[in-house]
């Protein structure tokens, strides 16, 4: 076009060099239109650089914009109002991240069933607003101002013939909805858990990985069947269930079986000597360690009674012991002198 050619011309060069055109390069630059890059493999002037290092840089930054302006200038122009636009290509340098590529979002439990079923839903181009009969009037269907519309819609409610007369239908609704606010909000930490491999226990009945072995289902069985107020009493209880074993010395109130009678005179003998053995052994115990304790204690005093001789003699002076006599004038202050300590 002529205006591009107007004003890529060299005019007014001879009186201001600054301001042309064209530029010489040794090293032609490596330019990139899709993101405005311009490469410069030339080598710099290290003497210029250092005694102007200002003036150097600025020349040098000038020269390869107007280089890069010329390249654009060369693609197809248009003309719109009162501008010239120019039609940049594709990107070809692939610009380096900052961040890491964030990695895709896990489906939810609702999105991954549908796309296993091929449902699809229509959001783009969908209105926020639609026409409410009741109202007369544009109603928003999510956000701003869509619950003081359905207030303004459920003034009254209507109930049942069986409905009790006492409860109250704006109360049960707003219970219900914070159910399902509830609801949504358990579903979506669980998409979340889900996405991550953490294990939630489950709703309902337990499974082998929280009680791998029947025993510590029995236990569980047991301490929370014991776990009221008259320590399981009045508790029914499932058929063919039972205590576990050993639970009864961990719960406190819980009654302990006894054990059955002997059957016979040996039994009754046996079980006999294994009280007394035991009492015996337990006997044997703590006679061993009050011994233990009496001939420590035993040696504690004597030691107390040792260090009150060491102070009371310190402390006594014997009156017939005979004074200790000067050094006469020639005294060693190295040598370790007896005589009255003067203050």
């Amino acid at each position: 076009m002529d205006v591009v050619k107007s004003i890529l011309g060299d005019k007014g060069t001879e009186s201001d060099p600054s301001k042309t055109t064209k530029v010489h390069k040794d090293v032609e630059l490596d330019i990139d239109l899709g993101t405005l890059l311009a490469t410069d493999y030339n080598t710099l002037d290290v003497k210029t650089l250092r005694s102007k290092p200002n003036s150097y840089l600025k020349t040098l930054t000038r020269d390869n914009v107007q280089l890069l302006i010329n390249k654009i200038w060369e693609l197809p122009v248009e003309r719109l109002e009162d501008a010239i636009v120019a039609k940049l290509p594709k990107p070809e340098y692939v610009l380096p991240r900052s961040l890491a590529i964030p990695k895709p979002k896990p489906l939810t439990k609702w999105q991954q069933f549908a796309k296993e079923k091929g449902i699809q839903t229509k959001k783009k181009g969908r209105s926020k607003l639609k026409w409410d009969k009741e109202l007369k009037k544009w109603v928003p269907t999510y956000g701003y101002e869509r619950a003081k519309a359905q207030e303004q819609k459920e003034w009254l409610i209507e109930t049942k013939d069986n409905a009790n007369p006492n409860d109250d239908p704006f109360t049960k609704a707003k219970e219900a909805k914070q159910e399902r606010q509830s609801k949504n909000e358990l579903q979506r930490l669980r998409n979340i858990a889900r996405s991550k491999n953490i294990k939630l226990p489950r709703v309902g009945l337990p499974t082998r990985d929280h009680f791998p072995s029947s025993h510590q289902l029995s236990e569980a069985l047991t301490v929370a069947r014991t776990s009221t107020a008259s320590v399981g009493k009045f508790q029914p209880r499932l058929p063919k269930e039972k205590d576990a074993k050993g639970i009864a010395k961990e719960v406190p109130g819980m009654k302990r079986k006894r054990k059955a009678p002997p059957l016979n005179a040996v039994d009754e003998k046996r079980q006999n000597k294994g009280l007394v053995d035991n009492i015996l052994n337990k006997r044997k115990v703590l006679r061993d360690h009050l011994t233990r304790e009496g001939i420590a204690e035993i040696k504690q005093t004597e030691r107390n009674d040792r260090k009150k001789k060491k102070k009371t003699g310190a402390s006594k002076h014997n009156k017939n012991a005979k004074k200790p006599k000067a050094g006469k004038g020639k005294r060693d202050l190295h040598a370790k002198v007896g005589g009255r300590k003067r203050r």
